[in-house]
């Protein structure tokens, strides 16, 4: 797991409680993602928008329970980006 997936689901985990839920990622991306972008944090191109950002918590949502633990999302964000 990438450095980057660790700083980015941070970055997201708004609540701090160490998990991500669908609504969190969605917000939190729509408020922070060009910040997190211009700092390195997330590639531009993977800012988009709100149904954007559900695919990615779909898809990082391997077990269906609809809360992604940082290896659930390390797994996905590491193989979108290239990282």
């Amino acid at each position: 797991m990438s450095d980057k997936a660790r700083a980015l689901f941070d970055a997201l985990d708004l609540d701090q409680d160490g998990t991500l839920t669908r609504t969190e990622v969605i917000r939190a991306l729509r408020e922070k993602g060009p910040t997190l972008a211009a700092r390195g944090v997330i590639p531009f191109w993977g800012v988009g928008g709100d149904d954007a950002s559900a695919a990615l918590f779909d898809a990082a949502d391997q077990n269906g329970d609809r809360v992604l633990s940082y290896e659930e999302f390390a797994a996905v964000v590491d193989r979108r980006f290239g990282w």
